[in-house]
This record gives C-alpha cells, sequence and structure tokens, in this order.
C-alpha cells in the first residue's frame, strides 16, 4: 500500500524525509519485527529511553549507532564457549537489527548494557536558533519629512554640497 504525497508537495516545502518515513513504515516493516522486545518511555519533557531485552548478550555482541536520522542497534549472536548439548533452546541468541526513525535535533545521551537490558538515552536539544527569542523594539524620534533612518539635508535643490 502506498500513499500519493503529491498534493502535500504542491504546498509544503521540506517534506520528503515525513513521506519517506510514512513508506517505510507502511511497507518494509521487518519479518522479525518483535524481536528483541523493547519499551520506549519519556522521562522528561525532551529525554525518551529505549530499553530493549537482551538476555545472553553482552557489550562485545552489540553496536549502537546513530546514522541519517535513525537510531540503529544491530546485535551479532553471542559466541558462549559451551560445551554440552542443549536440549530446549528458550532464549533467543539470533543475530538483530533495530532501527528507530528519529525527530530532527535528536542526540544520544549514553548507551548501558545492565543485567540484560540494554537502555539507550536520547535526549531533543533545541538549538539556539529555533528557540523563540523576543525582538526589542526601539523608540524611535521621526522628524516631519524624513523617513526613519535617515537625515534631514538642509541643501538647496541644484547646488552641489
Amino acid at each position: 500500500m502506498s500513499y500519493d504525497f503529491a498534493p502535500l508537495f504542491r504546498s509544503a516545502i521540506g517534506f520528503d524525509r515525513l513521506a519517506r518515513l510514512v513508506d517505510d513504515a507502511v511497507s518494509n516493516a521487518p519479518a522479525n519485527a518483535s524481536y528483541p522486545p523493547y519499551n520506549i518511555e519519556k522521562a522528561a519533557d525532551d529525554v525518551y529511553s529505549v530499553t530493549m531485552a537482551l538476555a545472553g548478550f553482552g557489550p562485545d555482541d552489540v553496536e549502537v549507532y546513530l546514522a541519517d536520522n535513525q537510531l540503529i542497534i544491530k546485535g551479532s549472536v553471542p559466541r558462549h564457549g559451551r560445551t554440552g548439548e542443549i536440549l530446549h533452546r528458550g532464549i533467543a541468541t539470533r543475530a538483530f537489527e533495530r532501527r528507530f526513525a528519529l525527530a530532527d535535533h535528536i542526540e544520544i545521551a549514553g548507551a548501558e548494557l545492565l543485567n540484560g537490558l540494554l537502555t539507550i538515552t536520547v535526549r531533543q536539544v533545541t538549538p539556539e536558533a529555533l528557540k523563540p527569542r523576543r525582538i526589542p523594539i526601539t523608540l524611535g524620534t521621526a522628524t516631519l519629512g524624513t523617513t526613519p533612518g535617515t537625515a534631514q539635508q538642509n541643501t538647496p535643490v541644484g547646488h552641489a554640497a
């Protein structure tokens, strides 16, 4: 299923990324969308955390990086020196890749793996240029026959100064 964003593009500028995000979310849902399980929570107005259950994975088995406004988490199959035969495998330890689309001006504050839970802290930082700011208003003095910002000249017309 694909959406037609042509009407949006006729009246808006810069929303092609939004159209790509919607299209990717609808058409490219991965087959293993439920592995590994994760939570996303809002800790404060501008702080979020992603917690992912990674039982059996160590820090060397997981990569976390930011690319093209996406948080990408990849896990490789853990290599453990087990010598015995596994009779029942209930703990999944397969390779995975999970991607999260991020809004503009997002930074990764840190990642921590503790007790089988990977927690990534994400913070939204608004640049100074985008924050609302008050423009000071000055009191001008206008003189009859002048425009603001120009001085009145007393030179007669046709004479050089």
